[in-house]
């Protein structure tokens, strides 16, 4: 571990409910929380607004209902957090070439590898116009940890949250740790957490003082070993600019427990065409094809097939899965299906012979592809659940709340609430004030998806409207837009770890920098 302030951890701030914030106006400084919407859906993040009632990530959404009624409700739209979050790493990137992702919004840079001097002085000056940056490009906050190592930078950017920095100085390691609790330590989780607490182990200064080997005794040499040198505040974890994915998958919890059999094969049919889409996405293929079922008793089970070779071809993953549900019964319910592939590589069976190929076949696999021409996937904001739902002729269109749009009169929007037959849009911009309510048939010609708009204006510096500002009344004096907010299928969720109360994006400004010893 080094002592000096060399290791930067940023953690943007409650980033999925800030980025819906940034975009709709109206929703600003007011409780927003996204995740599954379905009766089984989990809570993804929850603005600072809703915490203050107790919401906060991970929880059942039905719970989240319960302690914050009068929030808004809206799906996930990942293809908006992957463009914010790519415009954050291309700034942690001018830093240094060893930054570490760890999702979307949270990442570790290795500031001395990036040339930074090993000083508390320049570690604060990267950090502050990091911080700087980041609200330029995106208009969201971001708070950032500094310390010698990436177990006490983490600790740093949770001490800062909301939109702050917080530096620990060398010497200080072990007073800072010592009354937190041993949750705090990476790789306690409630299992281990309860072994200690029956130990009488509760605190960072206890398990330090427990020793080294009556750790060993109570977790096994590795584990005990390990969290002893994480009590003294030494982590030798290096930044890993490389962090390779073990396998991909798709997977959804249903409302109601599934137990026609048709209906389990389709959907997992389905699951093996959106694992496949991001298996190519990621620009790779694999080898073994898994299944994940979870049954109405919560009993979870795997059936896994190796191919002969690394694939991306959706029919073998398809045809795989297929296979796999058909060893499983699933005739008493499934209320969790799932289609992953394992093993993976960077090049498919194909490719091998491919490169023995004359330049005749490599002609006549181009023709192939022209009866099937590539382009560019649905946007994930739209939904994948609300796309498949529209599907077959004669079925109604189903918007999920926070769903972009466009009409062809009133211009873009998103979707507030739906239900009856009608659905309800706010038309609003980033950029603008809160816009007006108007509501549809569900089947309106002139509504259609769209993809999501950027949280600054392409054409101008500012970001979006202050927080004190949109958070006024719309202009025709229409209702609240955390009101009327319907529910839907669930989306994928992804848990954002930060924690904390008080203002969303925008309320952090003004908030002194701090050094904490």
């Amino acid at each position: 571990m080094r002592g000096a302030p060399t290791i930067l951890h940023l953690d943007m701030d409650a980033f999925y409910a800030s980025a819906e914030q940034a975009a709709k106006p109206s929703l600003r400084g007011k409780p927003v929380i996204v995740g599954g919407l379905g009766p089984r859906g989990v809570v993804a993040t929850a603005s600072y607004e809703a915490r203050v009632f107790g919401v906060h990530s991970a929880m059942a959404m039905a719970q989240a209902r319960r302690l914050c009624p009068n929030a808004a409700f809206l799906i996930p739209r990942f293809a908006l957090y992957r463009k914010v979050s790519d415009s954050v790493m291309r700034l942690l990137h001018t830093l240094s070439p060893l930054v570490e992702p760890l999702s979307l919004d949270e990442a570790f840079v290795d500031l001395e590898a990036g040339g930074t001097e090993a000083t508390v002085e320049a570690a604060r000056a990267v950090g502050e116009r990091l911080r700087t940056d980041i609200r330029a490009v995106t208009g969201l906050t971001g708070s950032v940890g500094l310390a010698g190592s990436k177990m006490l930078a983490k600790i740093g950017s949770e001490q800062a949250k909301p939109d702050g920095l917080v530096i620990i100085e060398p010497g200080t390691e072990r007073d800072l740790l010592g009354p937190m609790s041993v949750r705090t330590l990476p790789g306690v989780g409630p299992a281990t957490a309860e072994t200690l607490r029956r130990a009488g182990i509760h605190t960072v200064a206890e398990t330090r003082e427990a020793g080294e080997a009556e750790l060993v005794r109570l977790l096994g040499r590795a584990h005990g070993t390990s969290l002893f040198l994480m009590a003294e505040g030494r982590d030798e974890r290096p930044v890993v600019a490389e962090r390779d994915a073990k396998s991909i998958s798709a997977e959804d919890t249903f409302d109601v427990d599934v137990t026609d059999r048709t209906r389990v094969q389709l959907e997992i049919a389905r699951l093996a065409d959106r694992c496949v889409r991001r298996l190519r996405e990621a620009g790779r293929s694999g080898r073994t094809v898994v299944i994940k079922v979870r049954r109405y008793d919560f009993s979870t089970l795997t059936r896994s097939e190796t191919l002969r070779g690394p694939t991306d071809d959706p029919g073998v993953v398809r045809e795989a899965a297929a296979r796999l549900i058909d060893s499983v019964d699933t005739t008493a319910g499934v209320r969790l299906l799932g289609v992953g592939v394992s093993g993976l590589a960077d090049y498919t069976q194909e490719d091998l012979f491919a490169q023995a190929a004359q330049a005749a076949q490599a002609a006549h696999e181009a023709l192939e592809d022209a009866g099937h021409p590539p382009g560019p996937e649905r946007p994930e904001a739209v939904g994948e659940r609300a796309e498949e739902a529209s599907e077959g002729a004669g079925k109604p269109r189903h918007w999920l709340p926070g769903t972009d749009v466009r009409h062809t009169e009133y211009g873009a929007g998103w979707v507030q609430g739906s239900g009856v037959g009608r659905v309800t849009v706010r038309f609003e911009e980033p950029w603008s004030r809160p816009g007006r309510v108007r509501t549809f048939a569900v089947d309106d010609p002139a509504l259609e998806p769209s993809e999501p708009l950027p949280l600054l204006r392409p054409d101008a510096g500012p970001g979006p409207v202050p927080q004190g500002e949109a958070a006024d009344p719309s202009p025709d004096g229409t209702t609240d837009p955390a009101e009327g907010t319907s529910q839907g299928p669930r989306e994928a969720e992804g848990p954002d770890g930060s924690a904390g109360a008080g203002g969303g994006p925008g309320q952090g400004q003004g908030q002194p920098v701090t050094s904490r010893p």
